[in-house]
Parts: structure tokens; C-alpha cells; sequence
């Protein structure tokens, strides 16, 4: 009594590279799977009413408050049942999770959960690699290589030559019946606007625009029917941006801050690489403790949005001159803002 042999090869099986995630701590590069993805594969192989979650324990061990900012730490206790042919298999794991931000009960409430998805993916990890086992060996998985289709078998026919199919051929994976449908939409609403102004339907279906700052095959989101945020990663941007003197005060170096305002919050995201600005260590730290970025910005008279906007344009023409050209829009070298800082900046040097 026990796993079924479809269960026992669901649960050998490896890890897939891509449902891999990879986070910076301490200066090293850790390799984990996000909670939703281990709790869908735990319904996928042990059924969804075969197992059930408990939170057996649960304790707040750190909880801190400076300048209207809150912190809490918590660590949680899971435990796992799988209902398995009759028997009972009960797998326990521990788990912390950390909370910062304006609002104590958001901070605690997101600590918590941070935990408790620990947790569970620690005791799910004990059942096999598709729940993350297989990140403890080396951190990462190996990506899977499809070996090449073998040649074409030449057959001659009098004086013709025909070409037959392998005889050792790979079979194709059927794509999800999800695939595209998204993707759709978004060319069926452009043919239609397209028809309405007069114009001849595009040959080209791809939703991909032809971006720099999307990589080959990266869906524009925010082009879609159910828009998202954009939210785009450069860090030859971020390094550019560091390169410049402090906004506040014009000392270096500088951290490349990222305007938590510019877009909607999202549980474990930053804001787009574009929205960001270069802070002294010390002003950076002072920022994230004030609460409230738009006021902090709005008592030292900045336009911080302007200023990333321009540094934005600058770091895209260096990096992407041909592009920028084409757009034929003026893009400012130094923001009258940023101008103005460093001038400031360099009086006390002048009059020493």
C-alpha cells in the first residue's frame, strides 16, 4: 500500500530548470521554487482532496519599529498529509519568513505567510524532486537537451531521389490547450484596428515588439488585453544610474533606488529598472525609513520621476544608439535637476 506507479514516476522525476527561480542573500545566489508552484504540483500528483496543509506551530520572534517603519520576523511549523492508497504519509517541515514596511499589520501578516509558504515547501522537498529536492544537490537543475532529429533516409526510385521520415524520430510534447490564448486576443484586437483605419492587415502576428529592453521571446504585458505593469531589468542601467553623485546631497558613491510609487506594489517585486535614482548610502537608508517616499521627495523640492525618466533615456541611447535615433525624441544628457544638485555640490569644494 502506498504511492501509485503513476505517483512513484511523477515524483522521481526532475525538476524543470525553467519553474526555477534565483534570488541574491549574502552576497551568494540561491535557487528556489515559489509556494503556488509547489502547492499546484502537490495537487497535480497526490490529487487535490489527497492531501491536506496544517500550521502546527507558529511564533513572532522579532518585532521592531524605527521612524514609522515596522519589521517582524516569524518561523512556522508545517505539517503535510498525503492520503496514498489507504495509507497515511505525514512529512513535517520548518520555516521564517520577514516582513518590512509602513503598516504593522501588513508587515505581521506578510511574515507570517512568508513562513508558513516556507515551511511547506521544506516538507513538500522531502517527498521528491519536483517539489525542490533536487536544488540540495548543487542549487540548480539541469536543464533538459532534446537530442537532434536524426537525418532523413535517402531512397532512390529510379532516377529520382525521395526523402523518408527517420526511423528514430522525437516525438513533439502537445502544447497546453491554455497556449496562446492571451496572445490571441491581442492580434485579433489589432487586425480589427487596423481594418478600421484602412490599412492592410500585418504580416507579422507576433505580439513581441521589437524592443530592446524585452529579451528574445519576453511578452510585452502591459500591450495585453488584462494589461500589467512593465517591469523591466537592466543592470548596465542600474550601474549607470550608481555612477552618478547623490540627488540630495552630491556626495559618491551612489545606490541606484528603485521609486516605489512609480508603479503598483506586487507582493515580492520591485518597481521597473526605468524608475530609479542614485542615493547616497545614508540618504537611501533614510528614504526607506520616512514611510512615505511621495512627501520625503515632495520637503527636498525633487522631481524624482523627471530624473529617472532621464537618466532612463540617457542609458538607453548610450546603450542602444541606433534605436533611440529612430524614435527621433530629444533625450536630455543631464537633467536640470540632477544639474542642479551638482552644481551645489561643488560650491563648498570651490570656496576650500
Amino acid at each position: 500500500m502506498g504511492f501509485s506507479a503513476r505517483q512513484m514516476i511523477a515524483l522521481k522525476r526532475n525538476l524543470d530548470h525553467r519553474n526555477v527561480r534565483t534570488r541574491e542573500a549574502n552576497g551568494r545566489e540561491l535557487s528556489y521554487i515559489e509556494g503556488w508552484y509547489a502547492i499546484s504540483e502537490a495537487n497535480r500528483i497526490f490529487g487535490f482532496d489527497s492531501w491536506s496543509r496544517e500550521t502546527i506551530e507558529s511564533k513572532c520572534v522579532l518585532a521592531r519599529e524605527n521612524r514609522g517603519s515596522f519589521l517582524a520576523v516569524y518561523i512556522a511549523k508545517v505539517r503535510i498529509t498525503v492520503q496514498a492508497d489507504g495509507a497515511t504519509v505525514i512529512r513535517e517541515g520548518h520555516g521564517t519568513g520577514q516582513g518590512h514596511g509602513s503598516s504593522p499589520g501588513e508587515v505581521h501578516d506578510i511574515a507570517l505567510k512568508a513562513a508558513e509558504t516556507d515551511a511547506t515547501k521544506r516538507a513538500l522537498a522531502t517527498f521528491g524532486k519536483p517539489f525542490g529536492l533536487a536544488l540540495y544537490g548543487n542549487g540548480k537543475t539541469t536543464p533538459r537537451v532534446r537530442s537532434p532529429a536524426p537525418e532523413p533516409r535517402p531512397l532512390h526510385q529510379g532516377h529520382h531521389q525521395v526523402q523518408l521520415p527517420p526511423d528514430d524520430t522525437t516525438p513533439i510534447p502537445r502544447p497546453s490547450r491554455y497556449f496562446g490564448r492571451r496572445q490571441d486576443l491581442v492580434t485579433r484586437e489589432r487586425a480589427q484596428g487596423r481594418r478600421q483605419l484602412g490599412l492592410p492587415p500585418s504580416t507579422n502576428t507576433s505580439i513581441v515588439p521589437a524592443s530592446p529592453d524585452l529579451l528574445p521571446g519576453q511578452i510585452d504585458k502591459s500591450a495585453l488585453t488584462i494589461a500589467e505593469p512593465r517591469r523591466l531589468r537592466d543592470k548596465a542601467h542600474l550601474r549607470f544610474v550608481a555612477s552618478h553623485p547623490c540627488l540630495v546631497c552630491g556626495r559618491q558613491p551612489s545606490d541606484p533606488h528603485h521609486l516605489r510609487f512609480a508603479q503598483p506594489r506586487a507582493l515580492g517585486l520591485k518597481v521597473s529598472d526605468e524608475f530609479t535614482v542614485p542615493l547616497c548610502r545614508e540618504h537611501h537608508r533614510q528614504l526607506h525609513q520616512a514611510g512615505n517616499e511621495i512627501a520625503w521627495w515632495h520637503d527636498l523640492d525633487i522631481k524624482a520621476l523627471e530624473i529617472a525618466k532621464g537618466l532612463w533615456d540617457e542609458s538607453r541611447m548610450k546603450a542602444y544608439p541606433t534605436a533611440a535615433q529612430a524614435s527621433q525624441q530629444p533625450v536630455p544628457t543631464n537633467p536640470p535637476e540632477m544639474a542642479s544638485r551638482q552644481d551645489a555640490s561643488k560650491l563648498p569644494n570651490e570656496a576650500n
